[in-house]
This record gives C-alpha cells, sequence and structure tokens, in this order.
C-alpha cells in the first residue's frame, strides 16, 4: 500500500480512536483507491477517475452503503493530504455515492421480549438450573436492559464496569467512548444468579464477565449462536440476533419516555442522527395500533 495511505491510517488510528473494526475497513477502502491508481500515486487521482472507480465498485455489486463508506474513505484520506500541501484540492469532493434505500433496525415487540426472558428457556434437568442457561439469561437480560452493543457485552469483566450495587454499567464503545448506563432489577437479579456459579467455570483467573465452558470469555459469535438457540427454545418466532435486543432497548424505552436525547446518550451515538430512526419505528408501533383500533383507518 502506499506510503502516504499508511501513514494517514496510523494517524486516524490515534486521532479518531478508530476501533480495529473500522480500521480494517478503511484499509480495504485505500487499498481499493491504490489498485485504481495502479501503480501511481493515490494523490494524483483525478475526479473523473476517482468516478469511474465508484461505478466500476457498483457495476461489481458492491452494497450502495459499503461503496458510501468508500467513498468517505477516499474523501478524509484526500482531505488530509490537503491539509498537508500535498494537493490543492480534494478530488472526491464533488461525488456521490449511489443512494441507498432507508432500512429500519427491526426490534421485538414488547410481547415478543417478554417472551423470550420472563420464561426459563426449556431444556435444564428438573430441579437445577443449567448453568450455562443462567449465564445466558444474564447476558439477554443485560443487553436488553442496557442497550449495549455485542462488542461491548463480550468485552465485560468481573468486577470491570459492572456495579450491581449502584445498577450500572460502564462499558467503552466507538471510538473508545466510555458511557455509563442503568441496569435494570431483572438484569441485576439474572446476573447475581450467574456470578454464584461463575467460579465454576473460572480458569487461570480469567477476568471476562461471561466465561464459555472451557473458562475462555465468549466470543461474539457464540453468543450470536446461543441467543439464536434460546429465541427457538422460548417460541418468539423470529429470528432473534444480539443488535435486535439493543434496537428493542431503544425503541422501547423511546416509546415510554420520548426522551431521544437520552436514549442517545444511552445507546452511545455520536450523533443524534443516528439516534432518530427510532423515532420512525416508535411512529410505525403507533400506526399499527391506528390501524387496528380505529374504525375508518382502512377502507373496507
Amino acid at each position: 500500500m502506499d506510503a502516504s495511505v499508511e501513514s494517514f491510517l496510523a494517524e486516524f488510528e490515534i486521532q479518531r480512536r478508530a476501533s480495529p473494526h473500522t480500521l480494517d475497513a478503511y484499509r480495504r477502502d485505500l487499498a481499493r483507491l491504490t489498485a485504481l491508481a495502479a501503480g501511481a500515486d493515490p494523490a494524483a487521482l483525478k475526479p473523473a477517475q476517482l468516478r469511474r472507480g465508484l461505478m466500476t465498485l457498483h457495476v461489481q455489486e458492491l452494497a450502495p452503503r459499503s461503496i458510501a463508506r468508500t467513498l468517505s474513505a477516499w474523501r478524509s484520506y484526500y482531505a488530509w493530504l490537503a491539509r498537508r500541501g500535498v494537493i490543492a484540492l480534494n478530488p472526491a469532493d464533488g461525488l456521490r455515492a449511489p443512494k441507498r434505500a432507508r432500512t429500519l433496525p427491526k426490534a421485538l415487540g414488547i410481547d415478543q421480549a417478554a417472551a423470550l426472558l420472563d420464561r426459563p428457556a426449556a431444556g435444564s434437568a428438573a430441579g437445577a438450573a443449567d448453568p450455562l442457561q443462567v449465564r445466558d439469561a444474564a447476558m439477554f437480560e443485560l443487553f436488553y436492559s442496557s442497550g449495549l452493543r455485542l462488542s461491548e457485552l463480550v468485552s465485560l469483566d468481573w468486577p470491570g464496569g459492572l456495579d450491581l450495587a449502584a445498577g450500572e454499567v460502564t462499558v467503552t464503545g466507538k471510538r473508545k467512548k466510555t458511557r455509563t448506563v442503568p441496569v435494570g432489577d431483572q438484569a441485576r437479579i439474572a446476573l447475581e444468579a450467574w456470578l454464584a456459579l461463575r467460579p465454576q467455570f473460572l480458569r487461570d483467573e480469567q477476568p471476562a464477565l461471561f466465561l464459555g465452558r472451557n473458562g475462555t470469555r465468549l466470543t461474539p459469535r457464540q453468543v450470536e449462536s446461543r441467543l439464536a438457540q434460546w429465541a427457538q427454545r422460548q417460541g418468539v418466532g423470529v429470528h432473534v440476533h444480539p443488535h435486535m435486543l439493543r434496537h428493542s432497548f431503544a425503541s422501547h424505552v423511546l416509546q415510554s419516555s420520548g426522551d431521544l436525547r437520552a436514549v442517545q446518550e444511552m445507546l452511545g451515538h455520536a450523533s443524534i442522527a443516528a439516534t432518530q430512526i427510532y423515532t420512525h419505528l416508535d411512529f410505525q408501533h403507533l400506526a399499527k395500533i391506528y390501524d387496528a383500533a380505529h374504525p375508518r383507518a382502512k377502507s373496507k
């Protein structure tokens, strides 16, 4: 990869506190730029060449969201070069990514969330709780209670940022920003039950809050798999993934409180625009109630 691109990425990681995931995505996007330059200096590319590069990605059926992110990475790189006097103008400034369809996040209804969490999952021996299901119940209650990201949940340590006495958890999210969010009573009860069983899985002073059968920290993929199995046993009727619990948390808190700014802070969104999508979910919920209840909501 071009030396200037590597320098940009190194500075981007430090100044933006970019996560490994974001850094990998930018590296892939800028690799496309160096490939487009075909051995020449990427700084010398013209707007028409960049436009053709974006069109090629579109023809290759790269998702519009990915093309938009690629363009954003290119634009950031050229802005970095301009600040250093390497180029006079940003050749990516006038370019536009293809429009992408606006998709709303999928959230559970309140009854579905209750079906998922109110009953113990089947499969444990009569009269004895399966320790792994106790652990899973604690994980899923905490997800829904506090609106955590999957990466935030699996990175939690014990005692770490979890304070059951105060009823709150402190996590480090995107761009290494730390936030503290409440932990509800049901989640606290479930976590206390798991912490009573956690020592039997502990190996080599592993600090992770949620441990696997072999005493190691759970991976995101393991959590996804356990949640899908749990939801199926509970008869929720839809495929449930971890981010759906975060969406459900946001949607249900907003429905109850109407406080968009508070939901933004609890989710750890840098911009209120990212949180506003849940107002659309809230409207969909109200529209369904209206359609079902109003005698003149629909034509006969």
